[in-house]
């Protein structure tokens, strides 16, 4: 392993992420008390508690989670982007490091960037509404894992963006309405039969739930299930970089 390289690549991304430093912390902290006033004062008024915890509470995990998810795709997007766009990425290609090790650098870079911000919104949180987190180690499982796992699919989409405003595309169309969509302020438990039966093909549903489960035993869907779903599409991610490297394609040309 050539881990002077894979250093090299993650010190430039966190040196380029601490030079925005304020933008990156501010715009996060700025969302979580806009979503806490709209949602936790006015909704939370009106529902007194969901499946036995406060509404305030409730709504933590899945706001962590909007987050995150957001970010992640963000950070590592444009990460792998900007070289593509600039044509450094063909310097990097032709250093002795294998697409592993590249993936590494650039994911790695953008998932601790990711579990950064993370954490400031749970503090931010933790000024609004009390709450407990019963099970630590199955809530930073599931923080790393998705910030590891949508960074991957976000270093995929910058490769396959051609211009900056693809970057945007599939977050803003696809990942963002899934993500409200998919349990971060309520339960599908709430929804008629039909509407849970469809929630349950959004695989963020999976994520969500499982990341409430560790702070309060209160899942949509099992814990086993939840966690197989992330394995799941961590593997998919994983197999279509493979390919992306094998092939060259949107790198090479």
């Amino acid at each position: 392993m050539n881990y002077r390289g894979m250093w090299a690549i993650y010190s430039f991304e966190m040196a380029r992420a601490f030079r925005t430093v304020g933008q990156s912390v501010a715009s996060p902290v700025i969302s979580t008390v806009l979503y806490f006033i709209v949602f936790g004062s006015a909704i939370g008024s009106r529902i007194s508690d969901v499946g036995g915890v406060q509404y305030g509470a409730f709504i933590i995990p899945g706001l962590i989670m909007l987050t995150i998810l957001g970010q992640s795709i963000s950070n590592a997007s444009f990460g792998i982007y900007f070289p593509r766009f600039t044509g450094t990425i063909y310097e990097i290609l032709s250093a002795p490091l294998s697409f592993i090790e590249i993936t590494i650098g650039y994911v790695g870079a953008a998932a601790t960037k990711s579990f950064i911000i993370g954490l400031i919104v749970l503090i931010t949180a933790n000024f609004f509404v009390t709450f407990e987190i019963m099970h630590p180690f199955w809530m930073m499982f599931f923080l790393v894992m998705t910030c590891v796992t949508f960074n991957m699919l976000g270093f995929i989409i910058g490769i396959w963006a051609d211009g900056f405003e693809k970057l945007q595309l599939i977050p803003l169309l696809i990942i963002t309405p899934l993500t409200f969509l998919g349990g971060s302020f309520y339960s599908i438990n709430m929804l008629p039969d039909f509407w849970q039966k469809v929630s349950l093909l959004n695989p963020v549903v999976y994520l969500v739930s499982g990341f409430r489960w560790s702070f309060y035993e209160n899942s949509d869907v099992s814990i086993t299930t939840s966690v197989t779903m992330i394995l799941v599409f961590l593997f998919i991610c994983l197999g279509i970089i493979t390919w992306i490297f094998k092939t060259g394609f949107r790198l090479k040309n």
